[in-house]
């Protein structure tokens, strides 16, 4: 039974969704799309022997890799150029210093041939060590040259053993050099260090970092990164925001980071004319180790300090990030805390999330956050956006019920009428 509970909370999952994806390209002063060459994309895997262990849906750590290879060459866009590097497929042996030089280009980057790719990566099996600081280094130079995206998806089961070569350092070399490269980590069945050494190589590069327990989740993860590098580059442009309304820096349309600690208020201030429509939408990850249960929070208000709208989301310890967002259409005749009849309204935008930092973990900075801000011209009076944001939409959904009821009640005709035709025979 679909409660009223469920109900909202569905429907504001699906506003926040459809919030962060309606965001339009930013202009020149926040995140311009940038670059025109084809994007690039070097997956690299984790081919150490701790890949054979058993524990992703009953089978190995490395056939779901390999299953989630296969899915995503499948679905690989055409303009993407793809490569695969491996770290610990080769070195059986017990020399470390041996065993930390073993990463290979095992598909090179450039046009991809997906029978090729998939006959490369059925060839794998989990040998060796897990040199994940040097295979960065080579993955880095598998993607030199041009001026499109340029993504390392990095998968692995287990933190570096390479040391004194910090895979974190080697993140943070590859970011000063300004190549505009971005690292992502998936970590499958992770534990706390790991966790910690791989958000760290994604913190450093503004990538981001997954927990994968499962073979469906890896497919899903791999893809949509994938996907991503074809999308046009945004560089997100770095505000702080203020401890109150009055104080909070002014944002235009764009893409925006900043930083908040646990049961901090940042606060930042959009102008909205009147017949325009203000979508904003905000996610906080978590780069170290936190407690379960945990939330955000992201409210529209006015200058005069009454709420419009809000948005809320909430995790559990399942997700390294969480996201929310909300939508204020602004009417075409004058507010009442307008100064002045249809002049611009200031909303304020209020940030605020319930990450807290487990035992141990430094608190300072706060948590990353990245807040997206687009003012469209959209509908002019606050009425053609019902209930939960959804529009007319509620329109639509109550003609498939009642069409659904008499359907029903056709149907229902129909079988008695078809018994009593059987009893009188």
């Amino acid at each position: 039974m679909i409660t009223s509970k469920r109900l909202a909370a569905g429907v504001c999952a699906l506003l926040a969704a459809v919030t962060a994806g309606l965001a339009l390209p930013a202009p020149a002063s926040a995140g311009e799309p940038t670059g025109e060459d084809a994007p690039k994309v070097d997956l690299v895997l984790d081919v150490s022997g701790s890949m054979r262990t058993r524990d992703i849906d009953g089978g190995s750590r490395m056939a779901a890799a390999k299953q989630a290879f296969n899915e995503v060459l499948d679905a690989t866009p055409e303009e993407v150029r793809l490569g695969i590097r491996t770290l610990g497929a080769d070195y059986p042996g017990d020399d470390q210093k041996k065993g930390c030089q073993d990463t290979a280009q095992l598909y090179p980057v450039g046009p991809l041939d997906r029978t090729d790719a998939k006959t490369a990566v059925a060839t794998l099996a989990p040998t060796g060590w897990t040199p994940i600081g040097p295979a960065l280094l080579k993955a880095a130079g598998d993607l030199d040259g041009g001026t499109g995206s340029k993504r390392i998806v990095l998968i692995s089961d287990g933190e570096d053993t390479c040391a004194p070569l910090d895979p974190c350092e080697v993140a943070r070399e590859i970011a000063a050099k300004g190549i505009g490269l971005t690292i992502d980590t998936l970590g499958l069945v992770p534990n706390s260090t790991m966790r910690q050494q791989l958000s760290c190589i994604a913190e450093a590069t503004g990538g981001t970092y997954t927990s994968v327990e499962h073979a469906e989740e890896l497919s899903d993860k791999v893809n949509q990164l994938v996907d991503r590098a074809a999308d046009p580059v945004v560089t997100p442009v770095a505000t702080a925001g203020a401890d109150a309304c009055a104080k909070a820096p002014a944002l235009k349309s764009g893409l925006y980071t900043d930083r908040a600690e646990s049961g901090q208020r940042r606060w930042y201030r959009v102008d909205v004319e009147p017949g325009q429509e203000l979508r904003a939408s905000v996610s906080v990850a978590a780069d170290r180790a936190v407690r379960p249960s945990y939330g955000v929070l992201l409210r529209a208000v006015t200058a005069h300090g009454r709420e419009i709208v809000r948005g809320e989301a909430a995790g559990d310890g399942r997700t390294d990030v969480i996201s929310t967002g909300l939508r204020y259409p602004k009417a075409e005749s004058d507010d009442e805390d307008a100064a002045d009849e249809g002049a611009a309204e200031a909303v304020c935008l209020q940030v605020s999330h319930s990450f807290s930092a487990a035992s141990g973990v430094k608190t300072t900075p706060g948590l990353p956050l990245e807040l997206t801000v687009d003012v469209v011209d959209g509908p002019g009076d606050a009425s053609d956006v019902a209930s939960f944001g959804l529009g007319r939409g509620w329109w639509l959904l109550g003609a498939l019920v009642l069409a659904g009821f008499l359907a029903g009640l056709v149907w229902g005709w129909i079988s008695r009428w078809r018994v009593a035709v059987w009893r009188t025979n």
